[in-house]
């Protein structure tokens, strides 16, 4: 999953001090999610398995309406009713599960390489890989993410506190990633709270860009000025 620099998490701590961040506008989205996913208040609140009848039988996820590629983007999600096998928070690409067979309950977000999920019992999935990040957390929780798409980090807060990051090497391959949320549990509830981001400069965006599609013993063949290569190199 990847080791972090003493710069990112530094970066995740000082999130709240943002001056220039910016409002998103997104929603859970009505056409990507499972069945078993009612959507309500302008799809700002997801309720899973509702059916008065009938309880939870398996596992259902949602996708947000945005998809990122650049820039860090910061969202928080209220959790109620917080009990069951699994509620998880996280993101993913278009390919990622959001519904299991009847009567499967996992954690879905992170059970294979297209998703990256946190669970409320503490512990973090990615590829069908767990491992213990956090002491779990319970009802009346306000859980935030933030997903560095510059640097391909992924890291969560707790009522406004940083927990850490959780993931690195997340834009390894370049892709589109969403925000997404599941659950098993009958009458849970995920509200969708503040959300916002915040962009590099034009010549960071193009530097990193670079920097990704070539190798650092590549970077002084390329027409470039000797600073500017030297400068790839330390990205």
């Amino acid at each position: 999953m990847g080791h972090i620099s003493k710069q990112q998490s530094e970066d995740s701590e000082s999130f709240h001090s943002w001056s220039d961040t910016y409002h998103e506008q997104w929603a859970w989205s009505s056409e990507d999610k499972s069945p078993s996913v009612y959507l309500c208040l302008n799809n700002k609140v997801a309720c899973f398995y509702i059916d008065p009848v009938i309880e939870s039988t398996g596992t259902a996820g949602v996708r947000g309406t945005k998809a990122f590629t650049h820039g860090q983007h910061y969202w928080e999600v209220k959790l109620s009713s917080v009990f069951g096998t699994s509620i998880m928070i996280g993101v993913g690409t278009k390919e990622a599960l959001l519904q299991t067979n009847d009567f499967e309950f996992v954690d879905l977000i992170g059970r294979d390489e297209q998703s990256w999920g946190l669970s409320y019992k503490g512990k973090i999935w990615h590829n069908g890989q767990v491992r213990s990040y956090c002491e779990p957390f319970y009802d009346s929780t306000v859980i935030g993410v933030l997903l560095d798409m510059d640097t391909g980090t992924l890291s969560y807060f707790k009522n406004g506190r940083s927990i850490g990051v959780a993931f690195s090497g997340l834009c390894d391959k370049p892709s589109e990633l969403y925000p997404i949320i599941s659950s098993t549990s009958t009458l849970s509830e995920i509200e969708l709270c503040d959300s916002t981001c915040r962009y590099v400069s034009l010549q960071d965006q193009c530097r990193m860009t670079i920097a990704k599609l070539v190798s650092k013993d590549q970077i002084d063949f390329l027409p470039l000025p000797r600073g500017m290569c030297q400068s790839l190199k330390g990205v």
